[in-house]
């Protein structure tokens, strides 16, 4: 049994993923996104998290503890 593995990975928010929408969405540039992690030897994408803002527009301060359900 190995201990103490270590991946290595990316934090990219999904915002910065280029789109025709002229932000990012989870649609096929993500998935390409993904398929270059793996190629590349990464294992893991970080993503900031997904909400609306709250006291000085931090993502991890939201108005919800539901991601998107204010």
């Amino acid at each position: 049994m190995k201990k103490n593995v270590r991946k290595q990975g990316i934090l990219l928010p999904i915002s910065s993923i280029p789109s025709a929408y002229g932000i990012g969405t989870f649609g096929k540039e993500s998935y390409r996104f993904v398929d270059f992690l793996e190629k590349s030897g990464n294992h893991l994408w970080q993503i900031l998290p997904l909400g609306s803002t709250g006291y000085g527009d931090s993502p991890y301060q939201s108005f919800s503890t539901f991601a998107g359900n204010p």
